[in-house]
């Protein structure tokens, strides 16, 4: 049996042969490089010509009405900050000091000594002073609660 050569590879026999003539040729990367600078350069300028995007306006400012703030009453576990109704400020003469002071300030309403990064109740009596601690042991805040 004599083949012809035809360019096409792996054909089995009994199967048609392809013909290879309206394939693309292989292309190598050194061969499209050429062919996208070109490109880029086509593009480039293009990209220049495309409209300038539309501006934004920003939106005017619009003032609601102002409502009145009407007292809620008969809801159980919100209290009201009063300032100072534990007269707190009566011990600023204490910060600073070391909290082995608070029992000898002579203090008669109820009070509480929160450690440095100690564990705090979260109830509140705005008749109660709170003597906060630092990590020295001295006294840095004195607050109601």
């Amino acid at each position: 049996m004599n083949r012809r050569k035809t360019g096409v590879r792996g054909n089995a026999p009994g199967l048609p042969r392809h013909d290879t003539s309206m394939m693309l040729p292989n292309r190598t990367k050194d061969d499209m490089i050429p062919r996208l600078i070109a490109l880029a350069l086509v593009a480039a300028p293009l990209a220049a010509c495309a409209p300038a995007p539309a501006p934004v306006v920003a939106p005017v400012a619009v003032t609601a009405p102002v409502v009145p703030v009407t007292p809620v009453t008969g809801i159980s576990g919100l209290e009201e900050r009063q300032p100072d109704a534990c007269h707190a400020k009566d011990y600023t003469a204490a910060l600073g000091q070391p909290g082995s002071v608070i029992p000898s300030l002579g203090i008669t309403r109820k009070y509480r000594v929160v450690e440095y990064r100690g564990i705090e109740p979260q109830e509140y009596d705005s008749l109660r002073i709170v003597f906060r601690l630092d990590q020295s042991g001295n006294i840095y805040n004195i607050d109601c609660g």
